[in-house]
């Protein structure tokens, strides 16, 4: 009896853990359906967020929402300029995807030492009511876990509009299947891919925040030691699928919070990297991408 509640309360945890993957996941395949290469300066853009939101929190005294506002934003033109700047040139030469991960790695590199540099790493949090922790059933979160929680399910119904319902997510759509189709089509590929960087660093911010919100406190290797949890969602679902990694987040972030019944919480991220491993190993092409396809 002891051992379901236990699984009963980390798998509402494992919740909300899926709700933050599940913002960082999405930001990820999108940018990475569009462009094709992936982007290891994404869990930095993360960090970049948070620490935006840090600013406007302790050193300006405003809410953490407004700093969460504007976390989005300032990580969304962060995100373009590194596009617009420093890997542009690299796809205009056609460089090969082991070029465009080192300059990404590079990249990662210098917004974590520049933030280090900055905040030092010590430990920071934000200056945020958790509020009284309700029971919901057999699960128990706070008022501001359950705001994280709406927070991603807008987001993934917004998510899903865009794609499903819009001009732009459906351009967004045909560059990702087919760059050379859609550019032939009329589409300009180059307008989609600024707007999906712009896309997926407003994701980096909000997932960032949200993220740094639920653990509490955090230093500068925050996202970048999150990168690999998102890795694994991403890869579950099938890159470049959206809805792939909405599910792949789920998997990973009940599984994680769950594993903590059994093991250590100490490891509990060891087990994204296990589903990580096991997905490169038995479907690399993920659960929801077909063997032709892929």
């Amino acid at each position: 009896m002891q051992i379901i509640q236990s699984l009963l309360l980390s798998f509402g945890f494992g919740l909300i853990t899926a709700s933050v993957l599940a913002i960082a996941a999405v930001g990820l395949t999108l940018q990475f359906g569009v462009t094709n290469y992936i982007n290891f300066a994404y869990g930095d853009l993360l960090t970049f967020g948070v620490y935006i939101a840090l600013v406007i929190n302790q050193r300006l005294g405003l809410s953490i929402w407004v700093g969460l506002v504007i976390a989005i934003i300032a990580t969304a033109i962060l995100a373009w300029l590194i596009n617009i700047f420093l890997l542009r040139p690299f796809v205009a030469r056609n460089s090969p995807p082991i070029i465009m991960l080192v300059v990404t790695l590079g990249i990662s590199l210098i917004l974590q030492n520049a933030i280090l540099g900055i905040f030092s790493e010590q430990f920071q949090s934000y200056a945020v009511n958790t509020g009284t922790t309700l029971h919901l059933g057999p699960f128990l979160f706070t008022p501001l876990q359950l705001v994280i929680f709406a927070l991603a399910l807008i987001t993934m119904l917004g998510i899903h509009i865009l794609l499903r319902y819009t001009r732009l997510g459906k351009a967004m759509r045909a560059v990702s299947d087919s760059p050379e189709l859609a550019r032939i089509s009329g589409i300009n590929t180059r307008f989609i891919v600024n707007v999906v960087w712009l896309l997926a660093g407003g994701l980096a911010g909000l997932s960032g925040v949200v993220l740094a919100l639920n653990v509490s406190s955090f230093t500068p290797t925050l996202g970048f030691g999150f990168l690999f949890v998102i890795f694994a969602a991403v890869i579950l679902g099938g890159i470049g699928r959206p809805y792939g990694a909405m599910i792949g987040a789920l998997v990973v972030g009940v599984a994680t919070e769950m594993s903590a019944t059994f093991i250590s919480s100490e490891y509990k991220d060891a087990i994204a990297l296990v589903i990580l491993i096991l997905a490169l190993l038995l479907r690399p092409q993920g659960i929801f991408t077909s063997r032709g396809r892929a």
